[in-house]
């Protein structure tokens, strides 16, 4: 059995974060996650505060892990099959038969992104395909982009590119948006087409994407905005309350309605930014430390 003050689950920027700042408080810091699982693996970053230029997401990751390390945290690379809370801790058991207990909790796990699952898709991921108008949007100025999805994500995808790119298509089955959108959508210049695409097609990079009536349209990105596939089933487990959106809830401290469970990053909703991610695992860090020293 092995113990702990501050458990994390999930290495990507907010686990390690939180790792950092719990680890320098002096609390015994345990992150359990892969790295190489992080949506930020393929991601490049150029709007953080301090960091000029374009950076990628691999090098900022292993920053990340490099820095919690030295500041005494220990990273575990493995994944979590159950967590429970017991008499006010909490258990976590990994899939390698590790059974770990921690007084304080943190939730950093991101989340899972739908995929469209055509041929293509994978092999361009980083490449022309994303999963995040907010997030990769100023890559693809002057540009003509495809956002895919029927849902309120992939309509405010699609306006917010239209200050980016040149051109931008709207490929959806059957949109099903709220007035509001509905009317910004009509009233902009995005081409909306109704269909299905197929494949996602180009050599080093997307140039086009494939659509199910035979038909093609060359485009330099494709944006999949399938909106949020249950990622906190771990937090539902636990009885952690989750807001109407299906992301947790916590107050300023980042604490859920469970006391020493505390969650940050993309788990809590958007914006899915790199700079709040890291900035809700600086409060999660100091807190769930705080915490644990509280606690016997």
């Amino acid at each position: 059995m092995i113990t702990t003050d501050v458990l994390i689950i999930g290495a990507g920027p907010a686990g390690l974060q939180a790792a950092i700042h719990s680890s320098r408080s002096k609390s015994k810091t345990i992150v359990i996650g892969k790295t190489k699982l992080s949506s930020l693996k393929w991601a490049h970053i150029e709007n953080y505060c301090c960091m000029d230029e374009t950076h990628q997401g691999p090098d900022f990751l292993e920053s990340g892990v490099k820095q919690a390390k030295r500041f005494g945290a220990e990273i575990i690379e493995e994944e979590i099959l159950k967590i429970e809370n017991i008499d006010g801790k909490f258990k976590v058991y990994t899939d390698s038969g590790k059974e770990i207990i921690s007084k304080s909790l943190i939730l950093a796990t991101g989340i899972k992104r739908n995929k469209l699952g055509v041929k293509g898709e994978k092999q361009f991921l980083g490449r022309g395909v994303s999963y995040c108008a907010d997030c990769d949007a100023n890559f693809f100025k002057g540009m003509t982009v495809a956002v895919v999805g029927d849902g309120s994500a992939a309509a405010s995808g699609a306006l917010l590119l239209t200050a980016y790119a040149h051109k931008v298509y709207l490929i959806s089955e059957k949109l099903e948006v709220d007035g509001r959108l509905s009317s910004q959508i009509e009233a902009s210049e995005i081409q909306l087409v109704k269909g299905k695409i197929k494949e996602i097609q180009g050599n080093e990079k997307v140039e086009r994407i494939a659509l199910s009536d035979e038909t093609s349209i060359n485009i330099s990105g494709v944006f999949i905005e399938l909106g949020q596939k249950g990622a906190i089933e771990l937090a539902s487990i636990l009885g952690v309350i989750l807001n109407d959106q299906g992301y947790i809830m916590t107050d300023k401290e980042q604490e859920t309605n469970i006391p020493g469970l505390f969650a940050a990053g993309d788990v809590c909703g958007p914006p899915f930014q790199v700079p709040k991610a890291v900035g809700e695992g600086c409060v999660t860090g100091l807190n769930a430390a705080k915490y644990a020293r509280k606690t016997k």
